[in-house]
C-alpha cells in the first residue's frame, strides 16, 4: 500500500454485502448511500464495517446483499449528535468499488494504512491473561483543514513500544479494520450490545510530520 502523504488514510477491503444501502445524506446533490460489508479474518471469524458509498457508483456497481465487493477507500469518522448510536461514527469512504465473483483470490482482505499524530496520551494496560495492550487515538489530517479521529489497539511489543509515546507523535501504522461487540449497561437490569470499530495495529513507527498540501486532488 503507498504512504503518500496524498494517501496517508488508506484501506483496501474485499467481503460480502451484509444489507441493502440505505441512504445517509446528500451533499452539493449528491447522494450518498451506508451499507455493512462483513471482511473475513485469517481466523475464520468475520469484521462487519459500514461503507459509504455515493451514487455515482450505481448502476455500474449495486451492493446487493450476498454479492462480493472490493473496495479500496479511507476510513473516515464523524460525530453523531443524535442520541442512538455511538457519538464516533466511523465507516469506510469509499473511492473504487469492483465487483468481484468470489473473495478465496484475496490472502489479505483487509488492510489500512494510517499516517497520523497521536492527538490523547496513550492507555497502556494487560488483560486477565496477561497480554498487553495499548488504545491509541490517532488524528489523520484530510483536506479543507479536517482531521478523521480514529481508535487504535496496539498489541505486545507495539503496546509497550506505544505506552511513553506523548501527544502530538507522528505516527504511521498499518494494521486492520476490527469490529467487537460489547455491552453497554443501562440499569441493574438492562443492557444494550454495541459495537466498536478500532484498527488492530499490526506494524506502526514514528515519523517526521509530510508537508501540508492545499487542495484535494
Amino acid at each position: 500500500m503507498e504512504n503518500t502523504y496524498f494517501e496517508n488514510n488508506r484501506v483496501e477491503v474485499a467481503g460480502e454485502v451484509v444489507s441493502a444501502p440505505t441512504l445517509s445524506h446528500a451533499i452539493y446533490g449528491e447522494q450518498f448511500y451506508q451499507f455493512p460489508i462483513r471482511i473475513p479474518r485469517l481466523s475464520c471469524n468475520y469484521d462487519i464495517v459500514n461503507v459509504t458509498i455515493s451514487e455515482r457508483f450505481f448502476p455500474e456497481v449495486t451492493p446487493v446483499p450476498g454479492s462480493f465487493l472490493y473496495i479500496e477507500g479511507q476510513f473516515r469518522s464523524y460525530n453523531n449528535f443524535s442520541a442512538v448510536g455511538n457519538r464516533l461514527v466511523l465507516t469506510i469512504f469509499a473511492k473504487s468499488v469492483i465487483s468481484i465473483p468470489e473473495l478465496s483470490e484475496y490472502a489479505n482482505p483487509n488492510q489500512i494504512f494510517l499516517s497520523g499524530y497521536i492527538c490523547k496520551p496513550p492507555v497502556y494496560r494487560t488483560t486477565p491473561f496477561h497480554r498487553e495492550i495499548a488504545d491509541i487515538l490517532l488524528a489523520v489530517n484530510r483536506f479543507y483543514n479536517k482531521s478523521d479521529y480514529i481508535p487504535c489497539i496496539a498489541w505486545g511489543r507495539n503496546a509497550k513500544f506505544a505506552e511513553g509515546l506523548p501527544v502530538g507523535t507522528h505516527l504511521k501504522i498499518w494494521g486492520r479494520i476490527q469490529s467487537r461487540d460489547y455491552q453497554k449497561r443501562l440499569s441493574d437490569t438492562e443492557f444494550l450490545t454495541k459495537t466498536a470499530y478500532e484498527i488492530s495495529v499490526s506494524k506502526m513507527e514514528i515519523t517526521e510530520p509530510e508537508p501540508e498540501a492545499k487542495k484535494e486532488p
